[in-house]
């Protein structure tokens, strides 16, 4: 299913780097950015990890969430916020299952090609990222995320439409 804007924001359930359970009906009332990325501690992952991080005061001045999420284990997620000081939680799908309702757990292509058999390999997450509103709607939807300047767009999107 394709997420869009002015949908419901499917809700889950998943932990996060410190085993703390989260889902979205916990933060009603509030802005979230839910943003996806494929692995932690590489270069494009880190850097969008680091900018939201350097604006999380920002985020929290806004009443605003930030829940970062990838298929990498808890541990991963512990190991990263730790060696990043990053202070918002990194929820665990490993069963990728919450990745499928918001399709970002996609066909991955390489130089243009895509594999004729499909496999697991051939899988990954797109970064990408919902804002959903303090009644659970979906007000924006990021695909193609530039990791250096998503979190200042993402601010002055929740700015823009409170």
């Amino acid at each position: 299913m394709k997420i869009a804007t002015g949908q419901k924001a499917p809700d889950f359930k998943l932990k996060d780097q410190g085993g703390t359970e989260h889902s979205l009906s916990h933060y009603k009332g509030k802005w979230i950015l839910l943003y996806f990325y494929p692995k932690d501690d590489t270069p494009g992952c880190t850097t969008e990890a680091e900018m939201l991080r350097d604006n999380f005061e920002s985020f929290e001045k806004l009443g605003a969430v930030v829940l970062g999420m990838s298929p990498d284990s808890a541990l991963s997620h512990k190991k990263f916020a730790e060696k990043y000081d990053l202070r918002f939680p990194l929820l665990s799908n490993e069963e990728k299952d919450v990745l499928e309702r918001y399709d970002v757990w996609q066909e991955k292509s390489s130089m243009g090609r895509k594999p004729r058999i499909l496999r697991d390999e051939h899988m990954g997450v797109v970064r990408s990222s919902v804002l959903i509103n303090p009644e659970g709607i979906i007000a924006k939807v990021y695909e193609n995320v530039t990791p250096k300047k998503h979190a200042e767009e993402v601010l002055a999107d929740i700015q823009a439409l409170r």
